[in-house]
Order: structure tokens, then C-alpha cells, then sequence
């Protein structure tokens, strides 16, 4: 367990000097450039970091560390658990910042400093992992700085296979954010983590379950096994398209895009009464003794009464 401890003070570590970035990016940066950028990078490196180190224990952990699935599982729902916690709204995930912009809730620009800032946290998060690594404070980082250069694929299926897989995930993914984006985060950070964690067990012994371009772009493109093209089919193309499928189906169109729905029809919010129709301006009612005769005994105005003979 000498292997586990050391990981979880890595972890502990990694929440902490994140948490700090942010607070002090807050405090210092304006409120749009925080939100665009430091926030994005910070919640992207700290996910990141905790992402290689937790794929160093799923792959040496079992056999290594004595590690079962159960143990690995519960602690990474616990890592979502926290993520969820203290991302402060971001999502490190372009796809979900590419959601953001179909939905018409964020501008071109917006979206283009938190792509950069997602790629700019990931590639801090794997400079800064391996630095870690490279101290080897125990069994596992010394297997890991041997195997480094040599990197498996985390693609372990075929490349049409496998961009179902990432699409799959990503739709169920998205879907749930769109479901549970206007609950409280009591509700929405434990249904996403335990998605993930779902997910993590049954995808991930085809594709390690990414569904995030920046992140399997850190972890995974540089191994040997599949070329750039395979892995941006599987990797990119696959999230990118359950994003959009879940967005059509929860939708019904993309706003960003067209208005039109494609699959719900608008009704309206308020019923129109059935009856008569009510009467004009120009329609006016005639008097109860223009509509009747005259009844016998009355006399009209002006009239005089006639005299017998």
C-alpha cells in the first residue's frame, strides 16, 4: 500500500496547488479573462495530472501493487467526486466547451481561449507529472520512468470500434450534463462522477473511456501503435459527435446553427379558449324592443292616444 499512499499525496497535492492557482487568478485577473482562461487551465491540469497517475495505477497497480478493480474504481470516483467540487465551473473537456457554443452560450472567442487554455493545462499537467515521476518515491514510478519511453496504446481495439465506443460515452456524457445543468451541484457533481465511473468500467478496457480530446491528445497520441489520423478519428471525431447528437436529441437543434426544430414541435404556453367569438368594435347589439313587435297596450314615443268614435 507504500505505492497507493504515495499517489494519494500526489493527488492531494495536485488539488491544492490547483486550488491555490485559482484562487489567486481570481483575485488578480478580471472576471472574463479568469473564466476564459485561468480557470479552464487550472481545472484542466489538475485533471490531467490526476488522470496520468490514476492510469499509472490501473495499468501497474493489479500486478505490481496488488491493486483490485474495486480499489481503483472507488478512488476514481472519489477524484470526480472532487473534481466536481472544486472546478469552479469549468470543464477541461473542449468538447463541452464546443456544447457551450452550439447552445449559443458562449462567443467564438470565449470558446478559442478555453481550447487554448484546456491544451496549455494538459501539456503543464504532463510536464509536471512526470517531474513527479521522475523523484521515484516508490516501486511503481521507477517501472513507470523505465516504460515511459516505450508507451502502450490506450487503444486496444479497432479504430471504427473504438470511435463508436468514445462516441457512445460522449453522448451519455453530454446528455447528462444537459439533464442535470440546472440542478444543484449536490445532485449534478455525484451523477456525473458516477457516469464516469460507469463508463471507466465498461469502456475502458477498449479505449480507457477519454471521452475528452485535450485529455487522450496529452495521454495517448505520442504512444506508438496507431498513427495521428487513427487516433484523432477515435479520440476527436468520435466525442465530438456524441456531443452533437446529444445536443440534437435534447434540443432538437442546434442554436447556434439553425432555429428550426427538427424533432420537437413548438406548442404554445397558452390555451386559447373555445366560444363565441367576442363582439368587435364596429359590432353593436340592437335594443330587446327593436328585435320584438311591439307588444299590444304600448305606445310608441310621441305617439298619442287615438280617440274612440
Amino acid at each position: 500500500m507504500a505505492g497507493l499512499n504515495v499517489s494519494l499525496c500526489f493527488f492531494f497535492a495536485t488539488f491544492a496547488l490547483c486550488q491555490a492557482a485559482r484562487r489567486v487568478s481570481k483575485a488578480l485577473l478580471p472576471a472574463g479573462a479568469y473564466a476564459s482562461f485561468a480557470r479552464e487551465a487550472a481545472g484542466a491540469a489538475q485533471l490531467g495530472a490526476c488522470c496520468l497517475e490514476m492510469r499509472m495505477l490501473v495499468e501497474l497497480g493489479p500486478w505490481a501493487g496488488g491493486f483490485g478493480p474495486d480499489l481503483l474504481l472507488t478512488l476514481l470516483l472519489l477524484l470526480f467526486l472532487v473534481h466536481g467540487a472544486t472546478f469552479d465551473g469549468a470543464s477541461a473537456n473542449p468538447a463541452v466547451s464546443l456544447q457551450e457554443l452550439l447552445l449559443a452560450e458562449a462567443s467564438l472567442l470565449g470558446t478559442l481561449l478555453k481550447l487554448a487554455a484546456q491544451g496549455l493545462g494538459m501539456q503543464a499537467a504532463c510536464i509536471l507529472t512526470r517531474l513527479y515521476w521522475s523523484w521515484e518515491l516508490n516501486d511503481l514510478h521507477v517501472l513507470q520512468n523505465l516504460m515511459a519511453e516505450h508507451c502502450s496504446s490506450a487503444l486496444s481495439t479497432t479504430v471504427p470500434h473504438g470511435t463508436l465506443v468514445e462516441g457512445a460515452c460522449a453522448f451519455f456524457f453530454h446528455l447528462t450534463l444537459l439533464r442535470f445543468r440546472n440542478s444543484l451541484p449536490i445532485y449534478r457533481v455525484p451523477a456525473v462522477a458516477l457516469l464516469v465511473t460507469v463508463m471507466a468500467y465498461t469502456a475502458g478496457p477498449f479505449t480507457s473511456a477519454f471521452f475528452n480530446p485535450a485529455l487522450a491528445a496529452s495521454v495517448t497520441f505520442h504512444c506508438s501503435g496507431h498513427t495521428l489520423l487513427e487516433y484523432a478519428q477515435v479520440y476527436w471525431l468520435g466525442p465530438l459527435t456524441g456531443m452533437v447528437l446529444a445536443v440534437l436529441l435534447y434540443h432538437g437543434h442546434l442554436p447556434c446553427l439553425f432555429q428550426r426544430n427538427l424533432f420537437y414541435s413548438q406548442k404554445s404556453k397558452y390555451r386559447v379558449p373555445r366560444g363565441k367569438p367576442a363582439p368587435g368594435p364596429g359590432d353593436t347589439q340592437m335594443p330587446a324592443e327593436g328585435c320584438r313587435g311591439r307588444e299590444p297596450g304600448r305606445r310608441g314615443v310621441g305617439q298619442q292616444p287615438r280617440s274612440s268614435s
